[in-house]
């Protein structure tokens, strides 16, 4: 079983989609990422040699920001907007939508649970 960037890669599956299931790398930069380690990306993840992990290895370190430094840099981007105090800070602390969608109907994800109303009638 490969590890990569601290991710167990799944076994019998193509390089080029178990590169996927670390966080930051997609499709398309999994592809640029096999080229550049000279790896077959039809390859399954158990058929890896060592010398082929490493290059992976070193191509990701080289030239991408993945897994923990990622997360980390997106946390302190959100946590230095709300310590400005934007606009958008302020919709991340108060758990609203950030980039401009209509609150009144949707956005049950951010908002959570709809709280009833408490209407008695008399």
């Amino acid at each position: 079983m490969a590890r990569i960037a601290g991710v167990d890669l799944p076994k019998k599956k193509r390089m080029e989609i178990a590169l996927t299931y670390i966080f930051g790398v997609g499709r398309s930069s999994a592809t640029d990422i096999l080229t550049a380690a000279s790896v077959n990306p039809a390859k399954k993840s158990d058929d890896l040699t060592d010398e082929e992990i490493n290059a992976i290895r070193t191509v990701l370190d080289a030239s991408y920001r993945v897994e923990g430094d990622l997360r980390r840099g997106i946390s302190m981007s959100i946590k230095r907007l709300m310590d400005l105090g934007s606009y958008r800070g302020l919709r991340h602390r108060k758990s609203l939508p950030v980039n401009g969608q209509r609150t009144r109907t949707n956005s049950r994800t951010r908002k959570g649970p709809r709280r009833g109303l408490a209407i008695k009638k008399k």
